[in-house]
């Protein structure tokens, strides 16, 4: 094990946010998860929006919705939850200009404070509260009682009291029953976007393509090839999510067991961690973002076409008319 700190409720104090305002920069889905749960735990929280207050959804959960300039000058934390490629224009135009000494800026990925998409004044603490799940599965947790494990970090501590208002935030929306982990925002930012992109969503999509279209350019049943190679996977993955790798290999068949160590190999070839090595790079070096952010500045051209493709793909044709018969009356 290495020497990461991870913390619990006894090391942090809810207290540090009482008489504090919480102003939470967009409603997504990590916004309205967070924004709830912080509220249920007792916290001032008001949302900040770019469109018009009047008409939002959150008012339908009990919360005052303002605009963002108007959020950030009522409040004393401001955690924002926007997509990364819009920090950078709503930071300079609605957030800067109302920034006060004392206020803290709040994120939950490190993106736009690594790639310096925001360049935050001394004045302020700059923080990082960030769980690690789905938006869905943070709030389920919650209201069961428990919470998602998550990470905090500190890039600047004005107040000298950062930690403790990250670890409070953490704390109510119940990342430290499950565990926080201290760490960096350069941390946190280069290995979530190397996940991303090389296990978690690339390499995972394009793993389940290939297998798809191999057994059915092979003639076999696209229903069957959607069920060996996508449909099972998430039975796999939880398996291997409960108890790791070979609690996993302790439930299979060991023809499946036997497989894996024979041929998992030769399809996930040393050139593989070669690529992904260079993935990293690009994600260290900053070419990843700067592709990224051009590609938002001309409206997404690459983005929209590729994910337009993809929805022709055969895998996601048949998945959509599998999972329909399957749907529960």
């Amino acid at each position: 094990m290495s020497d990461v700190i991870v913390l619990h409720d006894d090391d942090a104090d809810l207290a540090v946010l009482d008489g504090k305002t919480v102003a939470v920069i967009g409603f997504g889905s990590q916004g309205t998860a967070q924004a709830l749960c912080m509220h249920d735990s007792g916290v001032h929280v008001i949302i900040g929006t770019a469109r018009d207050p009047e008409n939002h959804r959150a008012k339908e959960d009990g919360l005052e919705v303002y605009s963002v300039a108007e959020a950030v000058q009522k409040a004393d934390i401001i955690h924002i939850l926007l997509p990364d490629e819009h920090h950078g224009w709503v930071f300079e135009e609605h957030i800067k200009p109302n920034l006060q000494d004392n206020h803290v800026l709040s994120f939950s990925h490190g993106f736009s404070i690594v790639y310096k998409q925001i360049v935050p004044p001394e004045n302020v603490d700059v923080i990082m509260v960030a769980p690690k799940s789905p938006a869905t599965e943070e709030r389920k947790a919650y209201l069961e009682g428990f919470g998602v494990p998550g990470l905090v970090a500190i890039e600047q501590n004005f107040s000298g009291n950062a930690e403790g208002i990250a670890l409070a935030m953490a704390k109510s929306m119940g990342f430290t029953r499950a565990g926080v982990l201290k760490c960096t925002f350069t941390q946190e930012t280069y290995e979530d976007l190397f996940g991303e992109q090389t296990v978690l969503c690339g390499g995972t999509v394009d793993l389940i393509k290939y297998g798809f279209e191999t057994l059915t350019e092979a003639g076999y049943p696209p229903e069957m090839a959607y069920f060996e190679v996508l449909h099972e996977l998430k039975l796999i993955v939880d398996l291997i999510y409960q108890g790791g790798i070979q609690q996993m290999n302790a439930v299979i068949s060991n023809t499946a067991e036997w497989g894996e160590y024979q041929t998992g190999p030769s399809i996930i070839t040393p050139e593989v961690k070669e690529n992904m090595k260079k993935a990293l790079t690009a994600i260290e070096d900053g070419s990843f973002a700067e592709k990224w952010i051009a590609e938002f500045k001309q409206d997404c051209p690459n983005l929209l076409a590729t994910r337009e493709k993809l929805a022709e793909h055969p895998v996601e044709i048949v998945g959509k008319q599998i999972r329909s018969m399957f749907e529960r009356k």
